[in-house]
């Protein structure tokens, strides 16, 4: 069976390897590896905060009383999501053809790490490195992706992050690490941003499957 071929977008600030050609994959979880369905418009109301407003970003400012409160609701609502997440169109596939062909994979998220574990769990989501917010410094910090690319002896030039959102772009930027924009109907706007843009993970598969 022949899959169809989806086009994969470039931009100018491609660096170097071309897409299938990286040596590592990083991937975020929430919206690109799979579907948990996250409405943070609901959370700011939960939270009683503006809707748009950064979540980890303002909870860093909130007096300890404040925060501790927020905490906890931002970690049910976390949990709950995780709880029902499911895989987005073949992100399963493509984790178990990197294993197969000895690619690295790893998962950097702003999600903690008791509900990044427990979607894990679910899914059977298997990769070699996790890092959430409770491991390192949340992105678009670029320390969670250094410190893998460290821990696989690669530099980052040569590996590549993949995620739905600004701050995953942003956060292979500081890295010097090539981003891959996994496009929705919704984020299309940030492909400017990015140095490949897939519509789908067939793409990845097909050009990994060698």
């Amino acid at each position: 069976m022949r899959h169809q071929i989806f086009e994969v977008v470039i931009s100018q600030l491609s660096i170097g390897r071309n897409l299938g050609q990286h040596r590592g994959i990083i991937f975020d979880l929430d919206g690109t590896l799979v579907d948990s369905q996250l409405d943070f418009a609901l959370l700011c109301q939960l939270l009683g905060w503006p809707v748009g407003t950064a979540i980890l970003e303002h909870l860093a400012t909130l007096a300890e009383a404040e925060q501790q409160k927020a905490r906890h609701i931002i970690e049910d609502f976390e949990l709950s999501a995780a709880a029902r997440a499911s895989w987005m169109p073949g992100a399963a596939a493509l984790l178990q053809l990197l294993k197969q062909q000895s690619v690295p994979s790893a998962i950097l998220t702003r999600n903690t790490r008791k509900a990044t574990l427990l979607c894990m769990e679910n899914l059977g989501l298997e990769v070699d490195v996790i890092l959430t917010r409770d491991d390192c410094p949340a992105k678009p910090d670029p320390a969670g992706l250094q410190q893998i690319a460290a821990q696989w002896q690669m530099p980052c030039t040569e590996l590549l992050f993949v995620g739905d959102y600004l701050f995953d772009l942003q956060t292979a930027a500081n890295a010097g690490m090539p981003s891959c924009l996994y496009r929705n109907t919704h984020n299309g706007h940030f492909a400017a941003s990015a140095d490949f843009v897939i519509d789908h993970f067939i793409e990845l598969h097909q050009l990994y499957d060698r």
